[in-house]
């Protein structure tokens, strides 16, 4: 008796169901919509802005250009007397010695703290950990002094030597934590077979380690390349300038700002950010995955 009587009412409830759940499903896609629009809207408003008068940027609130021009890509790429492509060389070159920079030395940082064993390991570890939440802000003038006293400013070696000093402290832990997952039982037969520390870690351990460098590459030159507070610091030559820097010099505090031109140039300082993100995107969710941090 009892599953004859349940039976009528668990086919109720599955008949009630699917008639409820579409308007959920709707209404949660609604919600969703609306929010990416909001979200891209004013990436969307810049492009568009890139592509109107300068007397019309601001008048026409419209997506699409009511009169529709190139001319600020055409001035925005020599409007500061140097060409703009020199701008976008200056910031890939330090952003691909920032990507060798702390792929070399947070990896080595990272094989020492999860599979060597020496003195204050567990002390160093910690105090490693605390500086994630030590704002970049706080070191800001000991390090203008430091740099300044050996003649470092206005070079590139402000920017791109710390890197080689393993600073990063996020991109240690998250190798720490993929090489955690990798058995020992390699370690030891490297061992066996006659690999030292260093040849453990180069034959071994690093090829293995991909999937994290492919995440630490991929947000190194993502932050490098959208770095504005250290070259504007280090860098007052304008031949020195990054990208960031250069769209900062179309602004003016009397108001006579070259706003077509910057929103131009901004776009096609946005487009190597984007296609990283579109070609590395596998590897970048991969390596996330793979290291423990979820």
């Amino acid at each position: 008796m009892t599953s004859t009587t349940t039976q009528p009412a668990v086919m109720r409830a599955a008949a009630v169901r699917p008639q409820r759940r579409p308007w959920r499903r709707i209404v949660l896609h609604g919600v969703v919509l609306l929010g990416g629009v909001a979200m891209v809207y004013p990436l969307l408003w810049m492009v568009a802005s890139a592509f109107k008068p300068e007397s019309d940027i601001f008048s026409d609130p419209g997506l699409w250009p009511a009169t529709f021009t190139t001319e600020n890509f055409t001035q925005g790429w020599d409007a500061l007397g140097i060409p703009f492509s020199t701008f976008f060389l200056n910031s890939f070159v330090i952003a691909a010695i920032s990507v060798l920079g702390n792929l070399l030395s947070c990896s080595l940082a990272a094989y020492a703290f999860a599979r060597l064993d020496f003195r204050f390991k567990k002390t160093l570890f910690a105090a490693m950990l605390a500086t994630l939440m030590l704002p970049f802000h706080v070191t800001l003038v000991p390090q203008y002094i430091l740099f300044q006293s050996i003649d470092w400013t206005n070079t590139y070696f402000p920017l791109v030597v710390p890197k080689f000093l393993a600073v990063d402290a996020f991109f240690i832990f998250l190798m720490v934590q993929f090489m955690r997952g990798l058995p020992r039982t390699l370690d030891d037969a490297a061992t066996v077979d006659g690999c030292g520390p260093f040849g453990v870690f180069w034959r071994i351990i690093l090829p293995l380690m991909r999937p994290a460098l492919a995440v630490a590459a991929i947000f190194t030159f993502i932050w490098t390349w959208n770095d504005f507070l250290g070259p504007l610091l280090y860098i007052s030559d304008r031949a020195l300038y990054t990208a960031p820097i250069a769209l900062n010099a179309f602004l003016d505090s009397t108001g006579a700002s070259s706003w077509g031109p910057m929103f131009a140039m901004s776009i096609l300082s946005i487009l190597p950010l984007f296609l990283v993100f579109l070609f590395a995107q596998k590897h970048l969710i991969n390596g996330i995955a793979t290291t423990g941090l979820k």
